[in-house]
């Protein structure tokens, strides 16, 4: 049963979001990256896909939290099914979240594979990606709007009133004693005081999932075949 409940929009530290909650007690924590390494969790989404009816704690069984898209899309129906659960609007400057989610959305429509000419290592994966992506196209139109296009960018000034629609709708809806506007950049304090947990002595907060390594995680499976997310040892 999840107990926090990310808000943000991709690339607004949701790796590093991910990490600081599992280390403090709130794991596993559920993100994208992990149908990277379980790709039989992406069946999961497979009713909410189709538009028929779904089960959160089917698609979340095993987690704890949640952070970024698909998951994130869904907070006002997840607020809604956990209403004890707390929720985490994580932000950043909006200029620099469009040019790193630019990126993102660059490197992920490069030369995309299918199944037949994907390594065999990855075809697994690239299956459940490709069962996911009408997942993600509804999730792009609503949020950029219906002449959006896969693959296509929104353009840095519609994107960037799309981020602020988004982070305003999430502030308006979730009463303030429930909701954490979260830059990662505070560090461990606002998020623990939050949580109600002590911060990890003499640790320094996570800060993963930066440019380059988003770059080296799709160059390997490129040229090597292999996947190697930012959150596992040695995923930068």
């Amino acid at each position: 049963m999840l107990k926090v409940i990310g808000a943000g929009l991709p690339r607004t530290g949701t790796t590093s979001t991910k990490a600081a909650l599992e280390r403090l007690g709130f794991g596993p924590c559920y993100h994208t990256f992990e149908v990277f390494l379980r790709p039989e969790l992406a069946r999961r989404w497979l009713p909410v896909c189709s538009g028929g009816p779904f089960d959160w704690d089917r698609v979340f069984e095993g987690f704890r939290s949640c952070v970024d898209w698909p998951a994130s899309f869904f907070w006002r129906e997840l607020a809604q099914a956990y209403p004890d659960a707390k929720v985490v609007l994580t932000v950043r400057d909006p200029s620099s979240w469009y040019a790193s989610f630019d990126v993102l959305r660059s490197l992920s429509s490069q030369e995309p594979m299918t199944e037949d000419d994907a390594p065999e290592t990855l075809r697994p994966l690239v299956a459940a990606m490709t069962g996911l992506q009408p997942l993600f196209e509804r999730i792009g139109r609503a949020v950029f709007g219906e002449e959006w296009r896969p693959g296509h960018a929104p353009g840095e000034e519609r994107a960037v009133a799309a981020y602020h629609r988004h982070v305003a709708a999430v502030r308006a809806a979730v009463p303030a004693g429930r909701l954490l506007v979260f830059d990662v950049r505070e560090g461990w304090g606002p998020l623990c005081d939050f949580l109600g947990v002590a911060a990890p002595p003499a640790e320094p907060f996570p800060h993963l999932n930066d440019t380059a390594s988003i770059r080296r995680m799709f160059e390997l499976m490129r040229t090597e075949g292999r996947v190697r997310v930012p959150f596992e040892p040695g995923g930068r």
